[in-house]
């Protein structure tokens, strides 16, 4: 059995020239890499103070720690962990951070049919992709854990912050929306800091905020799912928005000839199965792109448009299996195909 696991910054390539960097009034580029959420993290600042931006990015330091060690379910202490830990028991009081992702992810549990769901958390600790314990598990061991993945099942006490599990042994994972959430956050902390060029790019969670320093968009390039070493098929101009990708490529496992990807079914506790490669979602905020980038993809084409369509200020891109590419109304005319391998389906 093999087991692939890709860095996933490379899922959305940024497209960026030497006249980005340097502009005019000596305006410098300053950019830092962190590793927190399970994932590697850039932030880069375009800003004519070289020292303030480089203050800045050690406090982003600070706020993405901050972040990771409330949401993470590995780190003892964190208040995911402590709801996992008493999973069946008791509530237990959290951050007005982690409350909020909560409630935030069970809205986009209920307007994606139950596709997204953060109590997946047993099936992705049983499957394990993406870590060198990865496995094919039994029908039998699936079974068993699917009985703990509903997110009905998540008792929130607004009056006091506070969250229960229901039932024993179950656990939430915010890998599909923490990052989004954290994107967000460093989004607003650089906005009430005076800058207005930057891009974030939380484990290929792009946020592109303002325009380039000629004050043009920023351009991001498209992920090529069939081949996971940062080749773009296409690209798409954006300011003050993000851009976040899900695909079969980003972390998978093979055996007996058979690709198993790390977006798992609450409904089947197996991957995802239907004619879709990958599902990119824009829009002004990204945790609103990270919840909806797995629960579409679950979707299929056909029902993830519809319910991308039915959004405000959200958009899609989806890449078929059959290397076809259908963009959703608001990106008509926007979407910059560059792979003749694929087709811009109209």
């Amino acid at each position: 059995m093999k087991t692939k696991k890709i860095i996933p910054i490379c899922i959305l390539i940024i497209l960026l020239f030497t006249s980005v960097y340097f502009f005019q009034n000596k305006t410098t580029m300053q950019s830092k890499t962190y590793y927190y959420l399970g994932t590697v993290n850039e932030i880069t600042i375009f800003d004519k103070n070289k020292s303030a931006s480089k203050k800045l990015l050690n406090n982003c330091d600070s706020i993405l720690k901050d972040i990771d060690n409330k949401m993470s379910t590995h780190i003892p202490g964190s208040d995911v962990f402590n709801i996992n830990k008493n999973a069946g028991s008791k509530f237990i009081k959290v951050s007005n951070d982690t409350f909020s992702v909560i409630k935030t992810a069970i809205k986009y549990s209920k307007i994606s049919k139950n596709n997204f769901d953060i109590t997946i958390g047993p099936l992705v600790n049983l499957w394990s992709i993406g870590t060198d314990n990865a496995k094919v598990p039994s029908k039998f061991e699936i079974e068993d854990k699917l009985n703990l993945v509903d997110f009905n099942k998540i008792t929130l006490d607004d009056k006091n912050s506070s969250v229960k599990l229901n039932l024993s042994n179950m656990k939430i994972d915010l890998g599909g929306i923490a990052k989004g959430y954290a994107a967000d956050k460093i989004c607003s902390y650089l906005l009430k800091n005076d800058v207005h060029s930057a891009l974030i790019n939380l484990g290929g969670n792009v946020y592109a905020l303002g325009n380039k320093l000629d004050n043009t968009d920023f351009t991001v390039g498209i992920q090529n799912p069939t081949i996971p070493n940062g080749n773009s098929i296409g690209n798409i101009k954006v300011s003050n928005k993000s851009v976040v990708t899900s695909g079969i490529y980003e972390r998978y496992i093979e055996k007996d000839g058979h690709i198993y990807h790390h977006m798992l079914s609450p409904f089947t506790g197996y991957p995802f199965k239907n004619e879709l490669s990958s599902v990119t979602i824009i829009s002004n905020k990204s945790m609103i792109c990270d919840a909806l980038s797995t629960s579409v993809f679950g979707l299929g084409l056909k029902e993830g448009s519809k319910l991308i369509e039915s959004l405000n200020n959200v958009e899609a891109i989806f890449i078929t299996k059959d290397k076809n590419v259908h963009v959703t109304s608001g990106l008509k005319n926007k979407f910059n195909l560059t792979n003749n391998n694929f087709n811009l389906i109209n």
